[in-house]
């Protein structure tokens, strides 16, 4: 395969990556309650973006990888800009009544997105090391272990970094040491409850793409 060629998989891929992570940052602004466990809304798509990051970095690699974490990161930051513009100019007067419904995920989105940037690069670039790394040490094997592992300390890197960021202040410390381990668990948890599908993805792209990269003395440098 030609490295610099751009495939129909990889593309949908990278759209989906982005998306889910644009959409997991307006959903982190709502605390959910199920049962008597607190998640945030986030929970509902966040997972998905580590998935793909096993995949991409699975079948093209960390470099191809990497490519996607940092265009994420821009995009997350594109819609927060676009947020606080969208803020700052004036509501029409028939939308006055809904304008602190409208400021109030946008006008949390800055804090959030900050928190969401560090984390997000943190533990995405841990994933995907961890994956690349685990793949080359195990020859290509054992990658449903890879999945849930480096799941695991990106997540557990992720959660960490973000959710003092972004909530510290604003709940109890308590409650918010147990939104992080909640939020680790129940995110490693879809992962094993979707790995079957991602085994199958992954699988099906290899074959299409015919290809398999292996990072064989690569840097692992972010830039």
């Amino acid at each position: 395969m030609n490295s610099e060629k751009i495939s129909v998989p990889f593309l949908v891929l990278t759209v989906l990556f982005c998306t889910c992570l644009i959409a997991s940052n307006l959903l982190e602004t709502k605390i959910l309650q199920i049962g008597s466990f607190s998640l945030t809304a986030g929970f509902i798509v966040f997972p998905v973006s580590y998935i793909i990051n096993d995949c991409i970095a699975e079948v093209w690699g960390f470099k191809r990888m990497r490519l996607i974490i940092w265009l994420g990161f821009a995009m997350n930051f594109f819609i927060a800009i676009m947020g606080q513009i969208a803020i700052l100019l004036p509501a029409a007067p028939f939308w006055i009544e809904n304008e602190p419904h409208f400021n109030f995920v946008f006008g949390l989105a800055p804090r959030i997105a900050l928190a969401s940037f560090i984390a997000f690069l943190v533990g995405s670039f841990l994933n995907a090391y961890v994956l690349s790394r685990m793949k080359v040490m195990s020859k290509g094997r054992y990658f449903s272990l890879r999945a849930i592992a480096s799941t695991i300390v990106g997540e557990g890197a992720d959660s960490i970094i973000f959710f003092p960021l972004a909530f510290g202040g604003l709940m109890p410390i308590h409650e918010l040491g147990k939104l992080m381990l909640l939020q680790v668990l129940a995110k490693t948890l879809y992962e094993i409850i979707v790995l079957p599908i991602t085994v199958r993805v992954v699988s099906y792209i290899k074959k299409v793409e015919k290809t398999d990269v292996f990072d064989d003395n690569i840097s692992y440098r972010i830039f």
